[in-house]
């Protein structure tokens, strides 16, 4: 969990996308969230974790819905929402915590 600290503190934007490779929504955000990333460039970080892999982070954070998305900006929870978004709506999410 100290890693996922380090991820989470940064001055810019953290959009975490709490997924698994099996969920079909989780699995087709991801060409928006590559979209997103792109869009965004170094005005904010687009990181993806897989709650298959990272249990111990998923239940800490109580990730119950997938796909389940965070921001973070210097290391506290700005945003959290479960479900499919579109990338022009996540993107100006992010930009409002810029």
């Amino acid at each position: 969990m100290s890693k996922f600290g380090e991820l989470i503190d940064a001055q810019v934007p953290v959009l975490i996308d709490f997924f698994t490779e099996w969920h079909e929504q989780s699995i087709s955000m991801n060409e928006t969230i590559r979209h997103v990333a792109a869009a965004l460039g170094d005005k904010a970080r687009v990181i993806k974790i897989d709650v298959d892999k990272n249990k111990e982070l998923a239940e800490a954070l109580r990730i119950k819905g997938l796909p389940t998305f965070m921001i973070y900006k210097n290391g506290q929870m700005v945003w959290r929402q479960s479900g499919e978004f579109d990338a022009n709506t996540l993107i100006t999410i992010i930009q409002e915590q810029a």
